[in-house]
């Protein structure tokens, strides 16, 4: 009997009020009865055993609707379709405003908006239906998992919430934009131009005006003027086009134009497509100098340092490639950040440009002229024996074409002592004796002629 009691008043206070047994009289009740079920709810009749009554009062019916719906469990969304999840993150934002600032119910509501919008991202946008790995105008894209909010879309210039939003990087031009913007993009990517063609415009901001692009942005084609209406018109200083708000962020970035020319790396306003091309091309050795500007080296003086320390290290490469030690080392491979220079002196990149600038380039060259130095002429026998003696006055060390006293033949690769050179003739000795011995092989008669 107890326990029949007990359990009549626990399905009395959980009570289903969607049940459909409920007889039309608990659902009639007026003010006054439920004011007297309030009042007198600690003291409930005893119950009939096999026939519990559902009666109810107002309190336990409500349920807590009276209050804001965002205290139900996080992840039970009760909406189904993307329609009323836009309803619901509507209403989430609006109580998030009236919600006083910093309080335990606003960082709830906050947590709760996430939570819609990502069942909102996954009905509109569901994961499965996006492929890894999208291909289009030459980019390759690759869909990213970083869930950072760090990231701007380059298409429609807007932030991508890498949390609720599915977004793609190129692997070639990084060109980052939303999975909904995709279809949008136009411009090719510029990695393939750097693979094809990599070439700098070395004209210094080659305006031909807004004109000469019918009042178009260069690159989306959408109108522009210098008036702002309907677009502001912004100058990219590498292309001298001009471009729309959302094809020119106002970048900075070094002109290489102003580098060759006028020494010049104040960073200067670029497009995005230039910034992008710009980046990629930072580190190939396309700038030939001698050519583009020769002046130059009479203007920097750590240029021409740089030249004879890169001119050094190619008279080294030899005794390394042969070198069994050296080889094993990895000598050559202290440069490997800069190839080319190993392979000639004539070559250089902006990267090289800005870092001599700057006098960083100075000092690691340095270092690795020492190191490779002191391997040949101190730390390797087998380098050591291939040192050179003077021909001219056969005295003094062993002398080695790097060697800054010392002065090499263009022909025959012979090294002298610089002041024995000088002072004896422009012309080498060891090239005039071969030439002496060409000259009495041809005077002398042919035996076979004669017979």
């Amino acid at each position: 009997m107890e326990y029949d009691e007990k359990l009549a008043r626990f399905r009395q206070a959980h009570l289903n009020p969607f049940n459909k047994e409920l007889g039309p009289k608990q659902h009639e009740q007026g003010p006054s009865e439920e004011a007297l079920d309030i009042s007198s709810e600690e003291t409930l009749p005893e119950l009939p055993p096999g026939e519990p009554g559902f009666h109810c009062s107002e309190r336990v019916m409500d349920l807590g609707l009276s209050e804001d719906h965002f205290s139900r469990p996080v992840g039970l969304f009760l909406a189904s379709d993307v329609q009323q999840l836009q309803q619901a993150i509507e209403e989430c934002k609006q109580v998030i405003l009236e919600l006083p600032e910093q309080s335990e119910k606003q960082k709830d509501a906050v947590v709760r908006l996430i939570h819609l919008r990502l069942k909102l991202q996954e009905l509109k946008d569901p994961n499965e239906d996006e492929p890894n790995i999208r291909v289009l105008l030459e980019h390759r894209f690759y869909k990213e998992k970083s869930k950072s909010v760090k990231q701007t879309c380059d298409k429609c210039n807007t932030i991508i919430w890498g949390l609720i939003q599915t977004w793609y990087t190129c692997t070639g031009c990084y060109y980052r934009c939303h999975s909904k913007c995709l279809s949008l993009i136009s411009k090719p990517c510029v990695s393939s131009k750097v693979s094809h063609q990599a070439e700098y415009e070395l004209n210094i901001c080659p305006e031909t005006g807004l004109d000469s692009q019918d009042y178009r942005c260069a690159e989306c084609r959408v109108p522009i003027s210098l008036r702002g209406v309907p677009s502001e018109a912004r100058q990219c200083d590498y292309t001298g086009q001009y471009y729309c708000s959302h094809c020119h962020w106002n970048d900075l970035a070094v002109i290489p134009a102003r580098v060759v020319h006028n020494w010049d790396f104040e960073p200067r306003k670029v497009s995005r497509c230039s910034l992008r091309y710009l980046a990629l091309m930072v580190s190939r050795p396309v700038l030939r100098l001698r050519e583009i500007n020769p002046l130059l080296f009479n203007y920097v003086e750590e240029l021409v340092e740089i030249r004879k320390l890169r001119q050094d290290i190619l008279l080294m490469k030899p005794y390394f490639i042969t070198c069994k030690e050296a080889m094993e080392a990895r000598l050559l491979l202290q440069l490997q950040d800069r190839q080319h220079f190993v392979e000639n002196d004539e070559m250089y990149s902006i990267q090289d440009l800005l870092d001599v600038h700057l006098g960083r380039l100075g000092c690691s060259l340095t270092e690795t002229h020492t190191l490779f130095a002191k391997h040949i002429k101190l730390d390797c026998e087998r380098c050591q024996a291939k040192g050179f003696v003077c021909e001219l006055c056969r005295e003094g060390d062993v002398l080695f074409p790097f060697d800054s006293h010392t002065s090499v033949c263009a022909d025959c690769s012979a090294v002298f002592h610089r002041d024995c050179y000088y002072d004896n003739s422009t012309t080498c000795p060891k090239c005039a004796r071969l030439n002496l011995r060409k000259q009495s092989l041809l005077q002398e008669p042919d035996p076979d002629l004669d017979a």
